[in-house]
């Protein structure tokens, strides 16, 4: 098995011992995007909205630096840290995924890294 690694500074550096993603044949498994900003490596300043856009196009920089958009996704991941933020995460990704929406889990977790309010993994297919 070939595994290659999805790097691009255009998405955060890895905060941690692991890949923004990891490419094994056609599908693509991208690391959980936290609201950082790229260009500062700090989280972005704002509400869950802007927290969850930031997220968002942190993973479209992923899948585009593999020549892929967001019709690619198969299965998206959602952690957010109050389930109460579940309709306005959700009014923010509708904008990047549309029909037909990937597969998704959401759950809500008691704390991400550095204090996100959220955070979005992905699965693309060529």
């Amino acid at each position: 098995m070939n595994k290659d690694v999805i790097s691009t500074p255009n998405a955060p550096a890895a905060v941690g011992p692991y890949s923004q993603g990891i490419r094994v044949g056609d599908i693509f498994f991208l690391s959980g995007q936290i609201p950082l900003d790229p260009a500062t490596g700090k989280l972005v300043e704002g509400d869950i909205c802007a927290q969850a856009e930031q997220c968002c196009k942190n993973v479209v920089a992923l899948l585009e630096s593999q020549g892929l958009t967001t019709a690619h996704v198969v299965k998206t991941t959602v952690f957010i840290a109050d389930m109460n933020d579940f309709p306005k995460v959700n009014e923010v990704y509708k904008k990047y995924f549309r029909e037909p929406f990937p597969a998704r889990s959401c759950v809500a977790i008691k704390s991400l890294p550095l204090g996100a309010q959220v955070e979005v993994e992905a699965i693309a297919a060529r």
